[in-house]
């Protein structure tokens, strides 16, 4: 149970992961809630890429502590030391043989409902709940590059986008696919606003385009191929090594678009920098309306 909302980001799996490495388990045993604030420990939600960074490592720092209950309580069991034992795929082993001695379900009926069968003064807790807070910076900062190829029609002002790059460091990659998708959807954000979303207002300063059928956003057909790679560089302030990814997209797009479109622009002397950067605004910028 965690304090941090899933909105569609992936969270989920990418807790499910972590507890399944962390504690030891097959990721199909892992279920996980988040969101209901009836049940989940305060966490705060999800903000400023909250995500990974500061909701994994508290997922990671608890399900280690969880491990650690499991193995002293396999070991008040078998009358072995914690530090004989490991744990794989819901089973605690013998680490210089690799024999399976327990499962899973055994050391939680015994914890759980024969602790008379434990040594006397003995208590392993199988319920742990951690929190973490960015104690060395305020936030945990992600860094990349983007780049944007455009063709601009000198005629109509009309913008095409041919292909889009981009190359970013979200520290440690739990999950290649999520992040990739992340950074694409986050790109086509960017590029919705130095194109095509803009609140209009008339003179009496009430909005003209507040419904879908005005309000321009990018679609499907707008869109480039975005292609996206990246360098790890695992944050040194957690365990986990991951930062934040799910701005990093959004943040660049709009620069790397609008550096293009100006760049088009050059061979005419002009530029445009008020975004969104429409057909009107360049062909004002040209000199043509």
């Amino acid at each position: 149970m965690i304090g941090v909302g899933e909105q569609g980001q992936g969270t989920e799996g990418i807790y499910a992961q972590i507890a399944a490495d962390a504690v030891g388990l097959s990721i199909k045993d892992v279920r996980i809630i988040t969101g209901d604030t009836d049940v989940t420990p305060y966490g705060g939600g999800t903000w400023a890429s909250r995500g990974a960074g500061v909701g994994g490592e508290a997922v990671l720092l608890a399900c280690q502590a969880l491990q650690e209950n499991i193995l002293k309580l396999a070991g008040a069991i078998l009358n072995r030391s914690p530090e004989e034992l490991s744990v794989r795929r819901g089973h605690v082993l013998d680490k210089a043989t690799g024999e399976q001695l327990l499962p899973f379900s055994e050391i939680g009926r015994i914890g759980y409902f024969r602790t008379d069968t434990l040594p006397v003064g003995f208590s392993a807790d199988l319920m742990v709940t951690r929190h973490y807070t960015q104690k060395e910076y305020p936030f945990i900062f992600t860094n990349g590059v983007q780049a944007s190829y455009v063709e601009v029609d000198p005629d109509t002002g009309f913008v095409k986008l041919l292909k889009h790059w981009a190359v970013e460091d979200c520290g440690r990659v739990l999950n290649p696919m999520l992040v990739d998708e992340q950074v694409r959807g986050a790109i086509v954000q960017g590029i919705g606003g130095v194109l095509f979303e803009e609140c209009l207002y008339d003179d009496s300063g009430l909005l003209r385009n507040g419904s879908m059928a005005d309000y321009l956003v990018p679609m499907a057909n707008e869109m480039p191929d975005i292609e996206v790679a990246h360098v790890e560089t695992p944050t040194l302030s957690s365990k986990l090594g991951a930062k934040g990814a799910g701005e990093a997209g959004t943040a660049g797009a709009p620069g790397a678009v609008q550096n293009a479109i100006n760049d088009a622009l050059a061979p005419f002397n002009t530029a445009v920098f008020d975004q969104p950067i429409t057909c009107e605004k360049i062909l004002k910028a040209l000199g043509k309306v």
